[in-house]
């Protein structure tokens, strides 16, 4: 199992997939479908059923019943996309085998180097396979491990027909990086129970509860006088939209937050003495923190408003996704076998919040409960990234060993 993972996974990197957050169409990038018709012609190669490749680029599948028992239809799902936050062109992978427990050199000549210090966990992994990039482009591990786990997983059950399941539900979405990608996903025709999304991080993440997500844009209307004639005249757009930060708990930036704690992410900022902007992501895990941190939001802008001239702050202020957990504790079974499948494989579960958000996250709120199961990479979105080869086998070994768990029931 370990070469054909292997081989699947250096294969689906190599492919550039990169979303684009600018652009409106869906995907975002049609180069995403070079890398979803791989996916389907391997997936006919396994001879499954109901295969379909969308015009927006959202490719599902089915792995027929194998017994009359009656067997809840389960999904397992991944995104193709890589992060636009590093270049994912001409990604060159490399294999580090028997790894020694030292610093990794991944750019000798720009001296990118995955150290121990700064990487602790990679001494979790002394006499495993790494792979990394060659440090100048992102690996793509988030979430082509993922996809490369599904599919590997798949050809198991079907070349072990002894392993007896319902129906397997397979689905590869689009732009789930730049938050777009369950925007088009037909849960109807996916027709799965629940479902797991193989993207989360390092051996033994489980999670079933995410941020509450909201974006806020501030828009400051100055007015621009000649600096030498502006005393009592000018409104510099630049000034407030500081002040407008300033006013912004320091504590609660991502910088200074961790666990279940939330925060203000200044993102974007822009701008001239007439005209200034600026955009924050807005995250909470506890529903009534979040409300009120985009209540304090609105408060700070009403304040400036008033200390200067109606309109002069504009806030653009819209919700993004809301925390999964409401929705998979209604059927909190399926963290449940999760959990259990990961025990009886050798694996420790670590069940973590995510300090983010998922396609899975989306999907419990469209009557499709989708906790996020480790896809084993490590420092997704930038040169530093990296995968453990047996990481990623035993994200196989866990999904079989749900499939198995379910048939049991």
């Amino acid at each position: 199992m370990k070469n054909e993972i292997l081989n699947r996974f250096l294969k689906y990197v190599k492919i550039d997939t990169q979303s684009d957050e600018n652009s409106e169409t869906c995907p975002s990038t049609s180069k995403q479908f070079e890398l979803a018709k791989v996916l389907q012609d391997e997936l006919i190669a396994l001879g499954l059923k109901d295969i379909s490749l969308d015009e927006n680029c959202y490719l599902m599948a089915t792995l027929p019943a194998n017994t009359d028992k009656k067997i809840p239809n389960i999904g397992f799902i991944a995104h193709m996309d890589t992060s636009p936050d590093m270049p994912g062109v001409n990604v060159k992978p490399q294999i580090l085998e028997n790894y020694n427990g030292k610093d990794i050199v991944l750019d000798k000549k720009n001296n990118v180097v995955l150290n121990i210090k700064e990487f602790p966990e990679l001494l979790e992994y002394k006499g495993q396979t790494i792979i990394t990039s060659d440090g100048t482009t992102l690996l793509g591990a988030d979430d082509k491990a993922g996809a490369a786990e599904i599919i590997t997983a798949i050809d198991y059950l079907v070349k072990h027909p002894e392993i007896k399941h319902g129906n397997i539900k397979v689905g590869f979405t689009p732009d789930e990086e730049i938050g777009r990608g369950v925007d088009k996903f037909d849960v109807k025709k996916f027709d799965a129970e629940f479902a797991y999304t193989l993207d989360g991080g390092g051996i033994g993440e489980l999670e079933f509860e995410n941020f509450n997500a909201a974006h806020a844009k501030v828009i400051f209307n100055g007015r621009n006088i000649h600096p030498g004639y502006a005393k009592d005249k000018m409104i510099n757009a630049m000034i407030i939209a500081m002040e407008f930060n300033g006013m912004l708990p320091v504590n609660e930036r991502p910088e200074f937050t961790q666990d279940y704690e939330g925060f203000y992410h200044l993102i974007k900022m822009e701008g001239t003495v007439e005209n200034a902007s600026i955009q924050y992501i807005i995250r909470d895990h506890d529903r009534t923190k979040f409300e009120a941190k985009k209540v304090f939001i609105q408060q700070t802008v009403d304040y400036l408003n008033k200390k200067y001239r109606e309109n002069t702050v504009v806030l653009e202020l819209k919700d993004q996704y809301y925390n999964m957990k409401e929705q998979v504790e209604k059927v909190f079974h399926v963290v449940e076998t999760a959990k259990k499948a990961m025990e009886l494989v050798g694996v420790v579960p670590k069940v973590v919040p995510i300090r983010g958000g998922t396609d899975g996250a989306r999907l419990s709120y469209m009557d499709l409960p989708c906790p996020n199961i480790f896809a084993g990479g490590h420092n997704f979105h930038g040169k530093y990234e990296y995968v453990p080869l047996e990481s990623m086998v035993k994200a196989v070994d866990v999904i079989i060993k749900i499939v198995e768990l379910y048939s049991q029931k």
